[in-house]
């Protein structure tokens, strides 16, 4: 059985898809498989993956129900000990950063490290949690970046697959359910493992309304007597988002 299950889905994203697939198989950590899932797409995808068909476990072309439901689709295939999810678009920082991670002796259900994104032609770290003070309020304005969280496979028959009933928010979801209900462990590790592509749909403000609609539908659905902080924490954002384009509007006369 292989450490790692990197899984990476696609769809009409060919360039993207290349970068991704470079990044994994150039890798001189070896104790992994790579799932490629596709979803039946109309561009050259297909051809990028079948130039690096020699280094790829298993792939498929196939139309499906959404970025879950592809995600689900390599899970199913998946046999490492951890699985890393890493979409077409986003990249692994250096070839060594596998064997660095793989270096540290852990056995947490989580472990994560942190995230990059390229922002004016350099590479700048985004912070997401911090360990010591994770709690439930931090998560509802917050997550574990998936393309930097190594996730014990067999923590998915315990919390189930992702909810494919949902278009943006099922990993936080997963996580939620993780950390506060089944109290699974939690690691971070001091080390940059991705560079995170900010073109797809979660990071899209037009697709914030949803985000924010399926996040509140799903701590009713499972924590509703916290649902009072949430709501005064989404009137303080607003609030705060307000004043701050308000200042901007004036500076910018």
């Amino acid at each position: 059985m292989p450490e790692l299950s990197i899984i990476t889905i696609n769809r009409n994203n060919a360039d993207g898809l290349k970068k991704t697939i470079e990044s994994v198989v150039y890798q001189t950590y070896t104790d992994f498989e790579y799932i490629v899932i596709d979803g039946n797409s109309t561009d050259n995808s297909v051809d990028v993956i079948k130039a690096y068909a020699f280094n790829i476990n298993y792939w498929v072309s196939e139309p499906d129900l959404g970025i879950y439901n592809a995600m689900n689709k390599g899970l199913r295939k998946a046999m490492g000990e951890y699985c890393l999810f890493l979409n077409s678009g986003d990249y692994l920082v250096d070839s060594n950063v596998l064997s660095t991670v793989f270096e540290n002796n852990f056995n947490e259900d989580l472990i994560y490290g942190d995230q990059l994104i390229e922002q004016n032609q350099s590479l700048v770290k985004r912070t997401f949690l911090i360990p010591e003070y994770i709690t439930f309020r931090s998560f509802m304005s917050s997550t574990l970046p998936h393309q930097c969280t190594f996730i014990r496979r067999s923590l998915f028959l315990v919390v189930g697959l992702y909810n494919e009933n949902n278009k943006i928010v099922s990993d936080w979801e997963f996580n939620v359910l993780a950390l506060f209900k089944y109290n699974c462990s939690l690691r971070k590790i001091d080390i940059a493992i991705s560079v995170y592509d900010t073109n797809g749909i979660s990071s899209s403000m037009d697709y914030m309304e949803i985000h924010n609609h399926e996040k509140r539908q799903l701590l009713y659905k499972y924590f509703p007597r916290f649902m009072k902080d949430y709501d005064a924490m989404v009137r303080l954002e607003k609030s705060k988002t307000f004043k701050l384009a308000k200042t901007l509007r004036k500076l910018f006369k």
